[in-house]
């Protein structure tokens, strides 16, 4: 099992920061390569993937995201409730991920609400 949030960025900034030995800070830019990869290597251990390769990966994850946040907000307001719950959120990768990758996507965020809920 493997966290799949994004890593954390920091807001950007107007002037450019500057690090302790005066030279330029880079900004954070968030993505799922760290873990895409680590996916990928639980899957194939001895298959790698390109620059391109990786950013294909994350741009089809940040579409799948907005899908499934839309929809889920969506649902809400249909059935007149005020909370995004873990049900809109199984309900709308449901309707949006065919047949068995849809089964798969929800025991897996079953598992992972379980074990969140578990940990708390």
């Amino acid at each position: 099992s493997v966290n799949m949030a994004p890593k954390e960025k920091t807001p950007a900034k107007k002037a450019a920061p500057k690090a302790k030995d005066g030279k330029k800070k880079r900004s954070r830019k968030e993505s799922y390569s760290t873990y895409i990869y680590k996916v990928l290597k639980q899957v194939h251990p001895d298959t790698g993937i390109s620059t391109k390769g990786m950013a294909v990966m994350n741009s089809f994850i940040n579409d799948l995201f907005d899908k499934i946040a839309s929809e889920s907000g969506r649902l809400v307001r249909y059935n007149k409730k005020n909370t995004l719950t873990s049900r809109e959120i199984q309900t709308a990768v449901r309707l949006l991920l065919p047949g068995e990758l849809a089964r798969h996507a929800v025991s897996e965020g079953t598992k992972a609400v379980t074990k969140y809920t578990a940990s708390q």
